[in-house]
């Protein structure tokens, strides 16, 4: 809202960026307040099974759902990247940032995006930076291991499987 409030950041868009399955994105999508969902097991904070009150539909620009596994592997790899860890909430916004700054680039555009580091890392030693517990849920993650390895490559981030509106 405050973006919104601020005239000098007219220029400035929104995306929110939320868990595979919560009610945000289906709200936002289909235009249904009463939307319904899930709450994530491994992204916590974001994403909720009903659409709460605070979530102002016409104040988003754009959204993108990230999977768990897409989360953990952009939490992971920015770890790798920084020296530092990060939750899972934050991983599934790095993918957000690298969704539309890839958007940008096909387009040649240039701009800025921004996001948070919202949760630290160090809760999840057991969890998201435990070998044994990714392999056993998150299947996926050698595929997205693999996409920030291009990445890194300088190929591109690829978003495809995302769901992006």
């Amino acid at each position: 809202r405050y973006v919104r409030y601020r005239p000098d950041l007219a220029a400035t868009r929104l995306c929110v960026v939320d868990p595979a399955g919560s009610a945000f994105f289906e709200s936002y999508v289909t235009g249904d307040p009463a939307a319904r969902g899930r709450c994530s097991d491994v992204v916590e904070g974001i994403g909720r099974p009903r659409v709460e009150p605070s979530f102002v539909v016409e104040l988003v620009d754009r959204m993108v759902e990230v999977s768990d596994c897409a989360a953990v592997a952009a939490a992971r790899w920015l770890e790798r990247r920084t020296g530092r860890r990060f939750g899972p909430s934050t991983g599934a916004n790095l993918i957000g940032v690298l969704v539309l700054a890839e958007e940008m680039r096909a387009a040649g555009e240039a701009g800025s995006v921004v996001t948070l580091g919202c949760d630290g890392g160090e809760r999840y030693a057991a969890t998201v930076y435990d070998d044994t517990w990714v392999r056993d849920r998150c299947p996926g993650l050698d595929a997205w291991a693999g996409r920030f390895a291009r990445f890194e490559a300088g190929e591109g981030f690829d978003v495809s499987g995302l769901r992006v509106a």
